[in-house]
């Protein structure tokens, strides 16, 4: 029996809600998660958590309506892990940080399958301790709380490797429809984090902007050439200082022209990119009266995001698994 068969790869990502009913789940354990509301105190977390949760809840629940009345992000990582299930021997298979199916869930499937090596893969290709960090740290409690104890194997970060920004190259092109990139202007989009969590040591900005740097500098061998490229960030939440510019007041500047925006933080659509960036912000950008706007899809299930994770598995796991071979 070769490795692949005894290997699972477990794809994390901070889910989302799978009907209007779980949203106040979804809100109630993201910002109970002290990677993002950072408060010591665990019964003051709850109490702020809870009234931020309701604050927010009957808004969420409307912009989740406009979009399916559900996240799509669960449904694309169930179809990318069948067509990864589908072209290789490793078990795939997803763990989802506020929705179900939740770590602790997932780790009792693995215990009770027996396997004795296991790859975290996060579905984040930039880290951050509010997304990477919380991901794994979830998964490794629930290992300790099953007494479960197989090799584990962590892939944190990707944005360097060439097949997966030819991936993102591979939207973009989708998103110009054969339409000539220099009539258009690029937005790279980020999620936003506080600027004290860059200030105390997360590395996610440095990463995004490293990112972007790679992708201009393939540009030239696909034929794109944007009349400019910049970088934003979305999903503000609080009077807190966030990481700028914002996406929005960005937007302002572009009256008149052609706009393309990748969502460049994200390898799998969810509703910062279904509801915030291809409705909240193209009403935003037909306001102001922006000639073209556009917003490309994430990678999702798409064969080549399936080719790049089976790669970087491949390698991850000859670096660090050489006591067996294939």
């Amino acid at each position: 029996m070769g490795l692949q068969s005894k290997t699972a790869v477990v794809l994390l990502n901070m889910g989302g809600p799978n009907s209007l009913f779980e949203v106040r789940t979804f809100l109630q354990n993201m910002f109970f998660d002290p990677y993002i509301l950072p408060i010591k105190s665990n019964f003051l977390r709850k109490m702020i958590a809870s009234f931020i949760v309701n604050k927010r809840l009957e808004t969420a629940q409307s912009n989740y309506q406009k979009i399916g009345g559900k996240s799509p992000l669960v449904a694309h990582t169930f179809a990318l892990c069948e067509i990864l299930n589908a072209q290789s021997d490793f078990y795939f298979t997803y763990a989802m940080r506020y929705t179900p199916p939740f770590s602790q869930d997932v780790v009792r499937d693995l215990k009770q399958k027996e396997f004795q090596k296991i790859i975290l893969f996060s579905l984040y290709p930039h880290f951050s301790y509010t997304t990477t960090a919380s991901s794994m740290d979830a998964f490794l409690n629930a290992l300790k709380a099953e007494n479960y104890a197989p090799e584990i194997l962590r892939i944190e970060r990707y944005f360097q490797e060439p097949h997966y920004n030819q991936a993102i190259i591979h939207r973009i092109q989708e998103a110009l429809k054969g339409e000539d990139s220099k009539g258009f202007h690029l937005i790279f989009s980020a999620h936003s984090l506080p600027q004290r969590n860059i200030d105390n040591g997360d590395p996610y900005q440095e990463e995004i902007l490293e990112n972007i740097a790679i992708l201009e500098s393939m540009f030239g061998a696909y034929d794109l050439n944007f009349a400019n490229t910049k970088v934003a960030y979305q999903s503000k939440i609080g009077p807190i200082k966030w990481l700028e510019p914002n996406l929005q007041d960005c937007l302002t500047h572009y009256k008149d022209k052609k706009l393309l925006i990748y969502p460049i933080s994200f390898t799998i659509d969810n509703s910062e990119t279904d509801f915030e960036l291809s409705y909240e912000y193209k009403r935003v950008a037909e306001q102001i009266g922006i000639k073209d706007y556009r917003v490309a899809k994430c990678l999702n299930a798409t064969q080549d995001f399936a080719q790049c994770i089976l790669n970087i598995t491949k390698e991850a796991i000859k670096s660090n698994f050489k006591a067996e071979s294939f």
